[in-house]
């Protein structure tokens, strides 16, 4: 991680990823904020994911970015928001109970060795063929998972079978600053 972001950073980039939802599916628009902070305005990637009582409502993310963190977490409020293709867009009924969490990235690294994943501090990005899938670090341990259930359901988030990361699947791994 490049550097920690301080706690008014973080609150501040939540109320960001909140405020742009609410504008975005009430009119249609993006707030527009001037910020002149280091860290937020630093080009790092980030997902942000969308939680209406406790279940996920949309989860997307870049890892690599030329635009200030503030304004990536925009872009993916608004895409988690209305582009996840798991859920429908978000309605204005949809913004009475929900819950953003935004995950700040460090750069993907690629491994040679599973033992280099460690479960709880890593999230996976595999990639075979044409396939491509990524978990982020919390959701191996929101399920409980061990490192070989973490591959196996990154593989099949790729589209590929549960043991294609057994088979020439190119794996990297990333930390996140998750709040």
């Amino acid at each position: 991680m490049q550097n920690q972001l301080l706690d008014e950073e973080k609150k501040l980039l939540l109320d960001i990823a909140k405020g742009t939802i609410v504008e975005y599916v009430n009119n249609g628009t993006i707030p527009q904020w001037e910020l002149n902070s280091g860290n937020l305005t630093a080009n790092m990637g980030c997902f942000v994911t969308i939680k209406n009582n406790g279940m996920l409502r949309g989860c997307i993310g870049n890892f690599v970015s030329d635009k200030p963190l503030y304004h990536l977490v925009q872009e993916m409020a608004v895409s988690a928001a209305t582009g996840d293709p798991r859920f429908y867009p978000m309605k204005k009924e949809d913004l009475k109970d929900f819950r953003v969490e935004i995950s700040v990235l460090s750069p993907m690294q690629k491994i040679s060795s599973i033992d280099e994943i460690e479960v709880g501090v890593h999230g996976l990005y595999m990639e075979k063929n044409f396939s491509r899938g990524v978990l982020l670090p919390q959701v191996a341990v929101e399920y409980g998972w061990d490192r070989e259930t973490f591959l196996s359901q990154t593989s099949i988030k790729a589209g590929l079978t549960r043991d294609a990361w057994k088979e020439g699947a190119e794996i990297y791994i990333f930390s996140a600053e998750v709040f």
